[in-house]
Order: C-alpha cells, then structure tokens, then sequence
C-alpha cells in the first residue's frame, strides 16, 4: 500500500539546519527525545548491524562531557590556552541537547564499512528531519573532536569507534531564509 504524504515533502522541501548559536531552550522532551532517536535508528542497515549509536549529551551531562574534552585537549597540547579550555568545557553547552552519532563500522564478511559508515551518516539525517518535523531547530556538527582520538577516548569511545558528528538540538531563535541549492542541471546525469 503505498502512502502519499504532501506533508513530508513540504518538510524535506523546506528543512534547514539552524546555525547552533540560536538554538535555546526548550529542547526535546524525554518522549519528543525518544522519537527522535528511534527515528535516527530507522535508517538502511545492510545486514541488520545497527553499525552506530547514540550518546546523548543532556542537563550536567553536558558539563562533565565539555571537562571531559578540555582535559583531553590539555593533555595532547600542554601549552593550550585558558580561554580554549573555558571554551572546550562550554562546547555542549551550546544547545540545551546534543546527540553524538557514532560510526561502529568494522570489517564484516558480507558487509563493508564504507556501507556501515552510511548508514550511521543516514542516522544523522533521520534525526535532522525528526527535530524539524517537531519543531526543533537542530545542526549536525563535526568540528575537531570528531577527528581527534583522545576527544574520542574521553568520550567513551572504543578505539575502533569514530563520531559522524554531534547533533545540537533545541528550539531555533531565528527562521533562517534558504541558502542557494545546485540547479539539478549541475548535479544529475541521466542514462
């Protein structure tokens, strides 16, 4: 049975990331939260590998997440300044929630990682389009932690494990126009 829905297409049509500074409390709550992410989950998994999860960086959690990542940063750069660490330690601060979606990719007989990193990638979009189509403003991040091994370390992560990026969630203080989007011309070729 096929299912016409005027409505998502207009969402998808329309959905923009908010830029993280005009996020502002509310932020979802505990059952808008658990929509979201079990939207996040409903993504292609080739080989039902679930191949990511989530962490989910709410209330104090934020704090000892940021302390976290600003002695990891001490730690690798000794001669870091204290305006950088104040910084590190209010990253997750930014937004009243933040979810980190994590790539498990790992070599697999049938299934290979770049199809596991894909789909942790589609997470991340699922949960994009769950926020907006709850009313929330949200902007999927990567910035210097996901790249780093001791900021991934300091976040529980196991060494095989990299961040696709951080989600910031909460309701967006500004509606931003449109940016430019390629002409199909400049993106599609037809067989």
């Amino acid at each position: 049975m096929t299912v016409v829905s005027p409505e998502t297409i207009a969402l998808l049509a329309t959905r923009r990331s908010s830029r993280v500074i005009d996020l502002v409390a509310p932020g979802p709550s505990l059952e808008e939260l658990d929509t979201i992410l079990t939207i996040g989950a409903r993504v292609p998994d080739h080989g039902k590998l679930a191949p990511w999860r989530f962490i989910v960086l709410e209330g104090d959690g934020r704090d000892r997440a940021g302390a976290l990542l600003a002695e990891a940063l001490a730690a690798s750069d000794p001669g870091v300044g204290e305006k950088r660490l104040e910084d590190e330690r209010a990253r997750f601060l930014r937004a009243p929630l933040v979810v980190a979606v994590v790539s498990r990719a790992a070599p697999h007989v049938k299934i290979p990682e770049y199809e596991q990193l894909l789909s942790a990638a589609a997470a991340c979009q699922n949960i994009l389009v769950a926020c907006a189509a709850l009313g929330y403003g949200a902007t999927w991040l990567t910035e210097w932690t996901t790249y780093d091994a001791n900021a991934r370390a300091a976040l529980g992560l196991e060494e095989f494990e990299r961040f696709v990026g951080f989600i910031y969630i909460g309701t967006a203080t500004q509606k931003l126009e449109d940016r430019p989007r390629p002409p199909l011309a400049a993106v599609v070729t037809r067989f």
